[in-house]
């Protein structure tokens, strides 16, 4: 396989002049450029990746750590990572995530090695301490709420929408409501704002019995459902992980002849759209894009977006 230096060899020039012609730098003359160019044609000369990435310092490569998932936290933060990695000349690394902790704690050890040079947690097992070590390696970025430790976020902001919407279901009269949540809130930051909402416009903590956790497609919504029936707890309302979710729970009510409960979803989908019922918009797009930026330098500061309770759907 040919090498820079056999370039450099048979053209007859240097091989800071050949790497000009490779990287398209100036002051190379249109002459020159030709004779290097035709040389590397002949010897079918390919420039080594690996090579050009210790050069320059930078892989161009940004791993994303993500839930294969089919719910609209995954799907919309990875759409608007890659968008703003497309319009930064980034590549995306898609790096499978099933909570556990060797494999996260593998990808920490694959940014140290110089994999990439950044990387994205929109989901995570670990611990934070674990991660402030490899910062030294290249940026890593969570997307929930950081609290205190010092490490890069971007996050929706859910406690106002949280808190609106559980004083709309509260001002309603509603009160036996179940939760629908994407984990035990020990572990998730999502179900402990959730719940945290909750007891601040409830006077309490909601019922252990009227919360299922791992809700998180519309199917699980449906079985949500089977599981309230079956143990007798009639919800008058339900708060759902997520509009497809929501609607998976109306129609296990709807196939079985049962009056639906009230229903909220998040992250305005078309189908909470087409039932009318009130949701939240997270914003999860607007999240991923910011994450990519704070991954690659272009930011500096953590950010939290702003998520928008929405009461009617137009």
């Amino acid at each position: 396989m040919a090498t820079i230096r056999d370039v450099a060899r048979i053209s007859g020039y240097s091989i800071s002049t050949v790497s000009r012609v490779l990287n398209n730098k100036n002051y190379v003359s249109d002459g020159v450029r030709t004779k290097i160019q035709q040389v590397m044609d002949d010897l079918d000369y390919v420039p080594s990746d690996m090579a050009r990435d210790l050069s320059r310092g930078k892989t161009m490569n940004i791993g994303v750590v993500s839930l294969n998932v089919d719910h609209p936290y995954y799907l919309d933060m990875t759409a608007g990572i890659m968008t703003a990695a497309f319009a930064a000349g980034y590549n995306l690394l898609m790096l499978p995530s099933r909570y556990k902790n060797d494999e996260e704690r593998g990808y920490l050890e694959q940014l140290r090695r110089k994999a990439f040079d950044g990387l994205i947690f929109t989901t995570h097992n670990i611990p934070i301490s674990e991660m402030l070590h490899y910062q030294k390696y290249g940026r890593i970025v969570i997307c929930h709420d950081p609290g205190d430790e010092p490490i890069l976020a971007s996050y929706s902001d859910r406690g106002p929408s949280y808190m609106q919407a559980f004083t709309w279901i509260h001002r309603r009269h509603f009160k036996n409501v179940g939760l629908l949540l994407p984990r035990d809130p020990a572990l998730s930051a999502t179900a402990h704002e959730t719940i945290a909402a909750y007891t601040r416009v409830f006077g309490q903590q909601p019922d252990r019995r009227m919360m299922r956790y791992d809700t998180m497609t519309y199917a699980d919504g449906y079985a949500a459902a089977e599981y309230f029936i079956s143990n007798g707890l009639n919800p008058d309302f339900i708060m759902a992980n997520g509009d497809d979710i929501a609607t998976g729970f109306a129609q296990y009510y709807k196939e079985h002849h049962l009056r639906v409960p009230g229903l909220m979803g998040q992250d305005q989908q078309l189908s909470g759209q087409l039932m009318g019922f009130p949701t939240i918009d997270h914003h999860y797009k607007d999240v991923g894009a910011a994450a990519l930026r704070l991954a690659i330098g272009a930011a500096d500061e953590s950010v939290g977006i702003h998520s928008d309770f929405i009461a009617e759907r137009k």
